[in-house]
């Protein structure tokens, strides 16, 4: 087929499915959709498409079938300007720098969990040197073996279960076996050891009974020193001497004012890295369609972490993710690489985002940039790095590049992050970039997150708009002025209707129009052969 030029969009309608295995729930045949082949498409249709519910997977664009499939998909949209870390996303930041200066990694757990509970026990008693705490520990069902970090067999015997000791357990075993010392002198004062009696009481509690001994040297707490409280008193006072000083109208003591601030987003990603950081990470941007020098000469690399991703992370046989299906999925893109006076620098269309640590790629984000947002497609990493919630560091990371661009395209303030289905948990993480909306799946219009969730508690499918009145304001109102592509020849629906011979296509063809709106319908091109 011949190309009419970058000017057009071009696609083929296949229709709705029969419905097909859901990815969420494992419902065999409960997910529907419509779908399109798209041979080649602005930006500013695809930025339209998507604000009414379509999304792209290579070239294949698809809208999922809203009251009818098994999970819902609603697209969502941050509001990136208005965008503020939440103390998860700043752990994650964190987390991240420290890997970089230290190279420390968190504990990662295995499917089945054990691998995980044996660090972290061996994690918790580490500490435990002193008899006394041993003693507590043995008390509390844990064995000499696995204090010494010997294998779990051998601490906790040939086919046994890992007893689930928490926390809150070891509390209560400490309580219900007191350690009673050998010393006969010491017994007068005998108190189970518990978590706060571990270090010395103040000499007026309640529960303390009897003449206290003051410590011996060397032993006990120093009388000379404050005497120890919890974090959460500590900060429960620091607010309530702050709030008082603002009462009062007193100045805040601080040297800078400014570092009263939170921090912003950009602050915690700019950090600076002293010079003997261990580890160096760069996020490089390179366009995957047209595919850029940089994007062919780096290709091998970024396939084989896909295909150590997908067989790690959703355990596809070594064949499934072949260099074709990489290329299809990820690469080819229908959108034209497009450039504007009010755009950003590196222009519109489809990239990768290559995060480089110490000169190899170890995740690659793949996101669209359109007029008024950045959309994001797909991640994948290297899974030795899973443990440093790479997903959601990159969100943070395309959130910071939206900002960033959006000054130098005004109207480029949105981040897409692609679905938000209510129905499964693990994928409601995506609400947590706030402040952000959901697409009504009836009016398109978009509503705040917060007023959403009420309504899909009560059910999966739900129509998001409060105004019963409201209506599709794009919806088709003349079929006859949606454009067709025929025998190479751009013609208006009624043109084409006058000269088609055989059996009408009518019903197909304002069933596409209906789901594109009337203005995209009069701007993309429906192949018609």
């Amino acid at each position: 087929m011949a190309s009419t030029g970058s000017s057009y969009s071009i696609v083929e309608y296949f229709g709705g499915d029969d419905g097909y295995r859901c990815g969420y729930c494992k419902n065999e045949k409960g997910n529907f959709s419509h779908g399109m082949w798209s041979h080649a498409m602005t930006v500013q249709d695809y930025q339209d498409l998507i604000d009414r519910g379509w999304r792209r997977s290579g070239k294949y664009v698809y809208k999922p079938v809203m009251n009818k499939t098994c999970c819902p998909q609603y697209t969502i949209r941050c509001h990136a300007l208005n965008f503020q870390p939440s103390k998860t996303h700043k752990k994650i930041l964190k987390k991240i720098k420290k890997f970089l200066i230290k190279g420390e990694t968190p504990v990662g757990q295995c499917d089945d969990g054990c691998d995980g509970v044996l660090k972290e026990f061996r994690g918790f008693f580490e500490p435990l040197t002193s008899s006394l705490q041993r003693t507590v520990a043995i008390a509390a069902g844990i064995s000499q073996a696995l204090l010494k970090g010997e294998p779990m067999d051998s601490a906790f015997g040939e086919g046994r279960e890992v007893p689930p000791v928490s926390p809150v357990k070891m509390q209560q075993c400490q309580v219900e076996h007191p350690v009673i010392s050998s010393n006969p002198e010491e017994t007068e004062d005998v108190r189970p050891a518990t978590s706060e009696t571990l270090r010395e009481e103040p000499a007026s509690s309640p529960a303390v009974k009897g003449p206290r001994h003051a410590p011996k040297p060397g032993e006990g707490a120093d009388p000379k020193k404050p005497q120890c409280r919890k974090a959460k008193d500590l900060r429960k006072e620091r607010r309530q001497q702050k709030e008082q000083r603002r009462q009062d109208g007193e100045a805040l003591t601080s040297p800078n004012p400014a570092s009263n601030q939170p921090k912003n987003l950009e602050e915690f990603i700019a950090d600076s890295l002293p010079d003997d950081a261990l580890h160096r990470l760069e996020v490089r941007l390179v366009r995957s369609a047209p595919p850029s020098p940089q994007f062919r000469a780096s290709f091998n690399a970024s396939y084989q972490l896909y295909k150590l991703y997908q067989m790690a992370i959703h355990h596809d046989p070594p064949d499934k993710p072949s260099e074709s299906q990489f290329k299809r999925f990820l690469c080819d893109s229908p959108l034209e690489a497009e450039t504007s006076p009010d755009g950003p620098e590196v222009g519109y269309g489809s990239f990768h985002q290559q995060y480089w640590l110490d000169g190899r790629i170890v995740a690659v984000g793949v996101i669209d940039i359109l007029p008024n947002c950045v959309s994001s497609v797909y991640l994948y990493y290297h899974p030795d790095f899973a443990s440093l919630s790479l997903g959601s560091y990159s969100a943070l990371r395309e959130i910071a590049f939206t900002r960033q661009l959006q000054k130098q395209s005004p109207k480029l303030c949105y981040y897409y992050l692609g679905f938000y289905i209510h129905s499964c948990p693990k994928m409601r993480y995506k609400g947590q970039y706030r402040p952000s909306d959901l697409l009504c799946p009836e009016t398109y219009m978009w509503m705040p997150i917060e007023k959403c969730i009420p309504r899909l508690e009560t059910s999966t499918y739900a129509r998001l708009s409060e105004d019963p009145q409201a209506g599709d304001a794009n919806a088709l109102k003349d079929l006859s002025r949606a454009l067709v592509l025929h025998r190479r020849t751009v013609m208006p629906y009624a043109a084409y209707a006058r000269k088609r011979k055989g059996s009408s296509d009518e019903k197909e063809v304002e069933h596409y129009a209906s789901l594109v709106g009337q203005t995209c319908a009069e701007r993309i091109l429906l192949y018609r052969a």
